[in-house]
C-alpha cells in the first residue's frame, strides 16, 4: 500500500522560498512517477511538477524556473523547492504517485494522494 505524507507548508511573503517534503513508502521506483499538485481556494486541482528520474522532470508553465522537484531515493522523500513565491502559488499542496507508464500532470492520472500541506503566500 502506497503511503504519502507531506510536510513543510506555511505562511510567508511574496518573493520568499519554501521547501516541501513528502515521505513515501509502498512503491517501486522502477515503476512509479511522483508528482506535486496544488489546489487553490475555489480552484481546480492542478499539476505542478513530476519526476520519473533526476533527468526526467516536467513542470507546469506557471512554475518553470521557480520550482524544482527532486527526490532522495535512499530516504524515500520527495521534495519541492519553491523560490520567488507569488500569492497565486497559495493553496493546498499534495504529493501524488502515478504509474510511470501513465505519468501526466493531470489529477485523473494519479493513483495515490497524500493528505496535503497548506502554503499561503501574502503580497
Amino acid at each position: 500500500q502506497v503511503r504519502l505524507e507531506e510536510s513543510g507548508g506555511g505562511s510567508l511573503q511574496a518573493g520568499e522560498s519554501l521547501r516541501l517534503s513528502c515521505a513515501g513508502s509502498g512503491y517501486d521506483y522502477d515503476t512509479v512517477c511522483l508528482a506535486w499538485f496544488r489546489q487553490g481556494t475555489g480552484k481546480e486541482r492542478e499539476g505542478v511538477a513530476r519526476i520519473v528520474s533526476d533527468r526526467n522532470t516536467r513542470y507546469a508553465e506557471s512554475v518553470k524556473g521557480r520550482f524544482t522537484i527532486s527526490r532522495d531515493t535512499a530516504k524515500d522523500i520527495l521534495y519541492l523547492q519553491m523560490d520567488s513565491l507569488k500569492p497565486e502559488d497559495s493553496g493546498m499542496y499534495y504529493c501524488a504517485a502515478m504509474r510511470r507508464t501513465w505519468c501526466f500532470l493531470e489529477p485523473s492520472a494519479v493513483t495515490d494522494w497524500g493528505q496535503g500541506t497548506q502554503v499561503t503566500v501574502s503580497s
